[in-house]
């Protein structure tokens, strides 16, 4: 109402403006007399009659009251003549409090201002009841913002609000412009104080006025009810019946209901508030016992839900309960089994404060700085909680809880590997678990360890590693074993583990646990099995973008990047690694940006940026070595590696892939040197090194990386190739590239094909190089892999290949969903529209697609309109 009004005097129009209040709605002419007080003096421009009339009416004058017609006609000359003048505009708020002579004065004015230069705007709440009569009148419902429009009112005041935060608010106005504003400084305030986001928010002053007023003139026994249903929550009114007192029942919701406060759903017995804020009203008018009372009663009512049930009695709580205390804690591990990090802090904290002892005080508190640290990314909190721990109990820094937290805020900041190795190994070996391996304490120190050893990448961080490992019973957890003889040095001992990795596999449910999803993913990187983990992955992607656990969403954002290189989705990899990045850059995980950067780099450098590559693998470089994150500045050489390939210098290819792992060695506990075994023989090769080339091929055959998975026996086939004479090497490799591995490790399998491509050529076989070569080119369009298309493509005219003039693959090679998803691309649908019309997962038409490019022969969508298009000459056929 105050944009219109601003509106009408900006276009030089006159605003008379009142405002109905409950407070005067039983005073004849109250509003009628506030809407008129500027105008008092020209009613002496009126006739005798009227001005009479309407001087009473409006308490100007003595006398009795007037007959109600000769009131409206009076006030319709009054406005008549003030607008003679100017054009005016009658503005009348919150019209369903007025008073009912005015509501009569008001329906009478507005069916006859037809002709005159004067208008009558009049709001009301929804779901009101008023005195005036709208039939004849129109009527505009003004609807709450939508999402997009109240997402741009937030991020114009508010540009830094943290997305959950955000997210919750929109969640909690929705749409209302006044809560969209008032909220966020009370949304915010409870987020710093509790370090998570409150059930029931406080209301600032303002929102408490709008929504306490709809509440004010319920029966005291309803708004017992109604706070019950907002500290229960999920709106079952079977709680809600358990939860009740002799003296109450849900009979009692009845007159919220009639006022529109809540509505109950008879199919599913469920209750919710017409709006959120409502229930942050029913609190803020409650007093401290009846809160007390309700949360006792909500607790009685939810025995089997163990979780909720601890959050109420600790509401409940007004002094030190140890039996509590142990409810929350327990419910904090269940809640991080969801990877709902910042509710397990909260639990956490809440039960510290409940401890009867200042040891479980600081144990706990200890434990909600590690997950704090390791898992939400709130560093900042998780440093004050591990401060208030070793506060609380000066041993709790020798806690494994501590040591974690301490660790990861360490390698977060600006501390080294290898303080936080020495520091974390101490407090296992001095540490206070006997070596349980149902210590949970200590299953996680040693997860963290394993992280530690593996970033160091040498023998010697291995060595407590796995001497606390053998020391632990009855023996070490599935995921940790796995990952020990599948992560630390895969070419010695991966084999040992492939007999358990399938199990292990398997167990990835629907309901898995975050923390063990992301820690599967790991201990299957250098077997190759990422694959098999990509729709868990995806889960915890997903997660994260609702709000989840940022470095659950980092690791699998991690695993995703890598299997997408190794099966040519570079599409999918790129914006994934772009994601990671910005979530560490934003989500206080600055140490884990350096995998996306390596994932970018080897992209670029596999698409021919090679200046990207390399500035890329130099930031890596510039940041690890003072760290001691030696795993880091070994990965950096790979991009190096890829991008001097890429550009045929090959001696620089040499020496960038012998620091990650010198010719005639596979680098012990460096797991990462069987990604450029292929590398470092084919600029070996290139480079007249036979005897490192053919050194590094037995040092492969001799650990019999083959076994690890089907893409290693890939590589080894083709290092065999390029450095074995005769013919059964080719053979070999020919036989591999029949099987599934070419097909599904598309950038390996293309460079294999182009390899066996050139040894053919070069043995006088052209034609049956050509179909090799055919095939490394499919493989490297799919990819817009542009250094190796241009080499197969070279390869190809020194075999007598002519391509015909804008040859292009058959339709014929598409099956029927390949030809339906081509047709449907080529169109100019996204991946997402063509998911949603044929049902399948947007991911799903990604992979199809992949498949349909090198089948046609395009490199783009672009290239596949074309190639969906008959030829000007096939049309003319027809």
């Amino acid at each position: 109402m105050t944009a219109a009004e601003e509106l009408a005097i900006s276009a030089g129009m006159r605003v008379l403006r009142a405002s109905g209040s409950e407070f005067e709605a039983d005073v004849s002419y109250s509003c009628l007399n506030q809407l008129f007080l500027p105008v008092h003096a020209d009613l002496d421009r009126l006739p005798s009659g009227p001005r009479e009339a309407l001087s009473v009416a409006l308490g100007f004058g003595a006398g009795a009251l007037p007959d109600v017609l000769l009131v409206c006609n009076a006030a319709l000359l009054l406005v008549a003549e003030v607008a003679a003048d100017v054009p005016v505009v009658l503005v009348v708020d919150d019209v369903h409090w007025i008073d009912r002579a005015t509501a009569v004065v008001l329906g009478f004015i507005a069916r006859r201002l037809a002709g005159r230069r004067a208008g009558l705007l009049v709001s009301a709440r929804t779901e009101t009841v008023s005195f005036l009569d709208l039939r004849g009148l129109s009527e505009q419902v003004v609807e709450p913002l939508g999402n997009e429009a109240a997402g741009r009112l937030v991020d114009a005041h508010h540009p830094q609000m943290p997305a959950t935060v955000r997210r919750r608010l929109l969640d909690l106005a929705q749409g209302n412009p006044l809560a969209l504003l008032e909220l966020p400084s009370t949304l915010l305030g409870s987020v710093q104080r509790a370090g998570t986001q409150p059930e029931v928010v406080p209301l600032s002053d303002r929102l408490q006025a709008v929504f306490a007023a709809r509440l004010a003139g319920l029966p005291e026994a309803t708004r017992q009810v109604l706070l019950l249903a907002a500290f229960e929550g999920a709106g079952d009114v079977r709680v809600l019946r358990a939860a009740l007192s002799d003296r109450s029942s849900l009979a009692d919701l009845a007159p919220a209901e009639r006022a529109h406060l809540v509505r109950v759903d008879d199919a599913t017995a469920r209750m919710a508030f017409r709006h959120p804020l409502i229930r942050s009203a029913i609190v803020a008018m409650s007093t401290h016992e009846e809160r007390r009372s309700a949360h006792i009663a909500l607790a009685g009512a939810l025995v089997e839900d163990r979780e909720r049930r601890a959050w109420h009695l600790a509401a409940a709580a007004t002094g030190l309960d140890e039996a509590v205390a142990e409810l929350l804690e327990d419910a904090a591990h269940r809640v991080m089994l969801r990877g709902d990090a910042l509710a397990a802090i909260a639990a956490l904290v809440r039960a510290a404060e409940l401890s009867s002892t200042s040891a479980g005080r600081g144990r706990r508190l200890a434990e909600a700085a590690y997950i704090g640290a390791e898992a939400s990314g709130a560093i900042d909190d998780a440093k004050i909680l591990l401060t208030d721990a070793r506060r609380a109990s000066p041993d709790s820094a020798g806690s494994l809880h501590a040591a974690n937290a301490a660790v990861f805020l360490m390698i977060n900041t600006d501390g080294d590997v290898n303080t936080a190795h020495r520091l974390l190994t101490g407090a296992i070996e001095t540490g206070d678990h006997g070596y349980r391996a149902d210590d949970p304490a200590l299953v996680e120190s040693m997860h963290t360890l394993l992280l530690l050893c593996w970033y160091g990448s040498t023998p010697d961080y291995w060595k407590p590693f796995f001497s606390v490992l053998r020391r632990l019973q009855p023996q070490p957890p599935d995921v940790l074993a796995l990952a020990s003889e599948s992560f630390a040095d895969p070419v010695r001992t991966g084999t040992a583990a492939l007999p358990r990795v399938d199990a292990i596999l398997q167990t990835l449910t629907d309901d898995a646990d975050p923390t063990r999803i992301m820690r599967i993913g790991t201990a299957s990187v250098y077997l190759d099995r990422l694959g098999d983990c990509r729709e868990s992955s995806w889960r915890l992607v997903q997660q994260g973008r609702e709000g989840g656990a940022p470095r659950r969403h980092l690791g699998a954002l991690m695993h995703l990047c890598l299997d997408d290189y190794l099966v040519g989705r570079w599409d999918e990899a790129e914006e994934l690694a772009a994601e990671g990045q910005r979530i560490c850059d934003t989500s206080g995980f600055p140490f884990f940006a350096w995998y996306f950067r390596y994932n970018r780099a080897i992209l670029a450098a596999g698409r021919g940026r090679f200046e990207e590559a390399y500035a890329l693998a130099d930031e890596i470089t510039h940041w690890a070595l003072p760290r001691g994150v030696a795993a880091a500045a070994l990965f950096a050489h790979h991009p190096r590696a890829l991008a001097a390939l890429g550009q045929g210098d090959y001696d620089a290819a040499f020496g960038y892939a012998a620091a990650m792992s010198p010719p005639g060695v596979l680098a012990s506990h460096v797991p990462h040197c069987t990604w450029v075994m292929f590398d470092l023989v084919e600029a070996a090769v290139r480079t007249g090194r036979t005897v490192e080339a053919r050194a590094h091929v037995e040092a492969m055959r001799t650990a019999n990386v083959a076994a690890l998975s089907p893409r290693m026996a890939l590589l080894q086939a083709g290092a065999e190739a390029l450095v074995l004479d005769g013919d059964e090497p080719a053979t070999r490799l020919e036989a591999v590239l029949a099987g599934a591995a070419a097909k599904r490790w598309l950038f390996d399998g293309s460079r294999a094909q182009l390899v066996l491509g050139e040894k053919l050529r070069r043995s006088r076989s052209s034609a049956h190089a050509r179909r090799h070569l055919l095939a490394a080119r499919d493989g490297f369009a799919a990819m817009a892999a542009e250094p190796w298309l241009a080499r197969v493509d070279g390869e190809l005219r020194a075999s007598g290949h002519r391509p015909a003039p804008q040859q292009r693959g058959g339709l014929s090679a598409l099956t029927a969903q390949e030809l339906q998803i081509a047709q449907l691309a080529a169109s100019g649908m996204t991946n997402k529209q063509i998911a949603e019309r044929l049902y399948l997962s947007h991911r799903t038409v990604g992979a199809h697609l992949y498949r349909i490019f090198p089948k046609l022969g395009v490199t783009s969508r672009a290239g596949l309109r074309d190639a969906m298009s008959p030829p000007a000459a096939e049309k003319t056929a027809r």
